[in-house]
């Protein structure tokens, strides 16, 4: 089929037309669109809770103007001091959009660079020690609720190593800043180690809508964003979805959440996402925003990235393809094109510039508020993410206690893996294709492992086999990364998916202060990340979920993971 990929906001949803029609005919009765404009909790729940207290991520185009001066006057000072680096400490909705401004716009001539770190993979923090000097480092500290684990973790590994760079513990703070909502246990530190900045942000956003507050914004200003023209986007956006008109011209930020929302009630639940290269890195933040929102209660929306391109017949009709395109870098468009002949469902977004990102983020941020709605779900709390968390603590003071970390017995093992869970056979291969030969609905591949280019590579490889396998999606985290985004969904919808743990040999690892500027550690980042990963396999365990963890005994994890796919082949 021809398509003109000048358009806006292209779309090819044939035969679900008309429930799409009728689910824009009940938010337009429901006046739905003017409900969430206006604050009213009731579009999700009876109860305020967790609602009336999320919803200021809609002023923040506008309101977040007014704070533009205050980033850019922190920034300046910055450049004065001389730093020219920045590494931004968080996880989940306080690291991802902060990686699109960097992936996305790189560094500025003369601003500061700005690094990432959202792993508790003790190679993935002696990387971060070694490229960055600390003397001309800012440490960005960002955490909504200031008790996050991995993040606090991080805080007290980083001051106590720039005290010992710097040799005077007292001046260390000058190398930090924060970023966390008021009358957190992050405000509180900052004060008490004396950080140079700390931005308070509205406690009323969520930390997964919060790209456009504080959050992201501050980290984008180190990279020389220009922050006025990305809100001015935004609010074109936001300006958009206040229309009582629902369509792609009008309304596109609520005609997009009334066609996710009306298609998951179908049974078309995977949210297959497809990126211009140049803004690939979008799609881990449309991830984490859609799956940590809707998949509750029972319900979900399951988001795919980074899947190979295939011929259309290797999708099931549970999907729905989104391509998000940048103009000019159309590298994808001969799939999307394919897709079309197929007859597959299809939503283009163009983008005009990279600055549209700031507009994007409020069209999703809206659409998915809208298909909380229609699925009847509050898209504002994270009701399972908890249970992998208490899991955890719980293997972590044993440890502490008994100077033990109790795991389950290897039900198999060769000289490159050893498996734990799964159907009982004779061989790592058998034991493989056994677990999924049955039926699923997603596969789901958790790698607890260092994040590396040579790693990303054989994921991909992995991801193409199961996909060639099961015929199911299949989707790709790195842990513990994966659990502030994916991980909700996997216990809070309806329990088909099919997960598997891979778990890196932990060769050299690093110890967590237990307060920050002094040495002396009662845990390790590598104890943090095994207690997680098992933390979350007893929460999967305990929702009813089948799960198998890996164990690589290459101390290269892409070979490791390379031969789990060969047993598969």
């Amino acid at each position: 089929m021809d398509i003109n990929f000048d358009k806006n906001v292209i779309f090819s949803l044939k035969e679900f037309e008309s429930n799409i029609s009728e689910t824009i005919d009940n938010l337009i009765k429901g006046n739905i669109v003017q409900r969430i404009t206006k604050r009213d909790h009731t579009v999700w729940n009876q109860s305020p809770a967790e609602i009336s207290n999320r919803l200021a991520w809609l002023d923040c185009p506008s309101t977040m103007k007014a704070n533009v001066e205050e980033i850019t006057a922190f920034v300046n000072t910055l450049k004065k001091k001389g730093f020219t680096h920045s590494l931004l400490l968080g996880m989940g909705g306080s690291s991802l959009a902060p990686e699109v401004f960097k992936r996305t716009f790189g560094v500025k001539d003369g601003f500061i660079d700005l690094e990432v770190l959202d792993s508790t993979d003790p190679k993935a923090i002696t990387e971060k020690v070694k490229e960055l000097n600390p003397l001309k480092t800012l440490y960005f500290v960002s955490t909504k609720s200031g008790g996050t684990i991995e993040t606090l973790s991080f805080l007290k590994y980083f001051f106590t190593f720039a005290s010992d760079a710097i040799g005077i513990s007292k001046k260390a703070g000058d190398k930090f800043a924060a970023i966390t909502d008021p009358g957190s246990g992050l405000e509180q530190t900052a004060d008490e180690l004396s950080f140079f900045k700390t931005f308070l942000n509205d406690p009323d956003i969520g930390g997964r809508y919060a790209a456009l507050s504080y959050v992201g914004l501050a980290p984008a200003g180190l990279l020389g964003v220009d922050l006025r023209k990305l809100l001015l986007k935004a609010k074109y956006m936001a300006d958009q979805s206040v229309l009582s008109e629902i369509s792609p011209e009008s309304n596109s930020p609520a005609w997009l959440g009334a066609v996710m929302g009306s298609l998951a009630l179908k049974g078309i639940n995977k949210l297959s996402l497809v990126l211009s290269s140049k803004i690939e890195s979008l799609g881990s933040w449309v991830e984490q925003l859609v799956a940590e929102s809707t998949g509750k209660n029972g319900m979900g929306i399951l988001p795919v990235l980074g899947e190979p391109v295939m011929s259309s017949d290797f999708y099931r009709p549970d999907r729905i393809f989104v391509y998000i395109r940048l103009k000019g870098h159309g590298d994808k468009d001969a799939f999307i094109k394919h897709l079309l002949d197929a007859g597959k469902p299809v939503i283009v977004l163009n983008l005009s510039d990279l600055y549209d990102i700031g507009a994007e983020f409020f069209r999703w941020e809206f659409a998915t508020a809208v298909a909380g709605a229609i699925l009847k779900v509050n898209p504002f709390d994270q009701p399972n993410v908890e249970s992998a968390k208490i899991c955890a603590k719980e293997m972590m003071a044993q440890y502490q206690n008994d100077g033990l970390l109790t795991q389950p017995e290897f039900s198999l093992n060769d000289s490159e893996v050893s498996i734990i869970g799964g159907q009982s056979e004779d061989s790592i291969e058998k034991s493989l294709k056994s677990f999924f030969r049955n039926e699923c609905d997603y596969v789901s591949i958790q790698a607890y492992v260092t994040p590396s280019e040579s790693t990303d590579r054989a994921l991909g490889m992995l991801q193409k086999r199961l996909l060639e396998l099961t015929g199911a999606a299949v989707t790709v985290g790195y842990g513990p990364r994966f659990l502030h985004s994916t991980g909700q969904l996997h216990k809070g919808d309806d329990g088909k998916g099919v997960f598997l743990q891979l778990s890196g040999k932990i060769t050299v690892d690093v110890q967590i202060p237990d307060w920050a500027g002094l040495w002396d550690s009662s845990i390790s980042f590598g104890l943090l990340r095994t207690a997680q990963m098992f933390g979350d396999r007893q929460a999967l365990i305990d929702s009813e979920r089948p799960v198998m963890t890996v164990f690589l005994e290459n101390e290269d994890a892409a070979a490791g993971i390379n031969y789990i796919t060969e047993k598969l082949s």
